[in-house]
């Protein structure tokens, strides 16, 4: 959740010259499954598209002005950009041009601020989209 917290933060300041966007994938920790002592929520493991729209409907809740979408249950957003299940990207003009680390441990919000403060000096024109996988 502090990561989240911390998201939150980068997307309210950054809202001017990006769009952010979370993809809520497979869960990591599900109740039912790998559970994680500090789970904030209790969600166990989709087995339906409808599960996972819901499970994505909490994050939506947590975080206003940040659209949230989920993953198909084949995991094609999870496997076509190597989330494993956290993982920070920069899409502009339909192209990849930041990566971040996967995540947990590749998993850092001060990189990619740098890379926004960095964009933001360099003066280019919004329509940065952020993409959370």
């Amino acid at each position: 959740m502090a990561r989240l917290k911390s998201f939150q933060r980068l997307a309210a300041q950054y809202a001017d010259i990006a769009d952010f966007l979370l993809v809520y994938i497979e869960e990591a920790h599900p109740s039912d499954g790998w559970i994680s002592t500090d789970a904030p929520y209790d969600i166990p493991k989709h087995r339906s598209l409808q599960d996972r729209l819901k499970a994505a409907s909490l994050m939506d809740r947590e975080n206003p002005g940040c659209l949230v979408v989920a993953d198909t249950m084949d995991n094609s957003s999870n496997a076509s950009y190597g989330a494993y299940f956290e993982r920070l990207y920069v899409v502009q003009n339909q192209k990849v041009v930041y990566q971040g680390g996967r995540g947990p441990e590749g998993y850092k919000i001060s990189e990619l601020r740098m890379w926004l403060e960095q964009y933001t000096n360099q003066s280019h024109s919004p329509g940065t989209v952020l993409v959370e996988v």
